[in-house]
């Protein structure tokens, strides 16, 4: 089965919540991604924040804005929801801090 990605947010701490196809949350913590090779960009909350989408059927990051899936950031979702944790509906109003 191929897990797909329908909904993302970010968060202000480098999180995102990922919501799947199949109606799980993941959680998906991008601290260390930020730190390697192209994803260094991320380190600007407000790139992260508001490049953060879905495409590609996953988590991605639209950095030029264009909205071009051959051109963006992402993550291989398969691997987003095996070792991401699963956990509840955030709470919206504690997203952004």
């Amino acid at each position: 089965m191929f897990h797909k990605v329908v909904q993302v947010l970010p968060t202000s701490d480098y999180k995102v919540y990922i919501y799947f196809a199949d109606g799980k949350i993941k959680l998906f913590d991008a601290k260390d991604l930020i730190t390697k090779g192209v994803f260094k960009q991320l380190q600007d909350i407000d790139l992260f924040m508001n490049t953060c989408t879905v495409m590609n059927n996953t988590l991605a990051w639209d950095i030029t804005g264009n909205y071009d899936p051959a051109n963006c950031l992402d993550l291989d979702p398969e691997e987003l929801y095996i070792s991401c944790p699963e956990v509840e509906e955030p709470n919206v109003l504690n997203i952004r801090n």
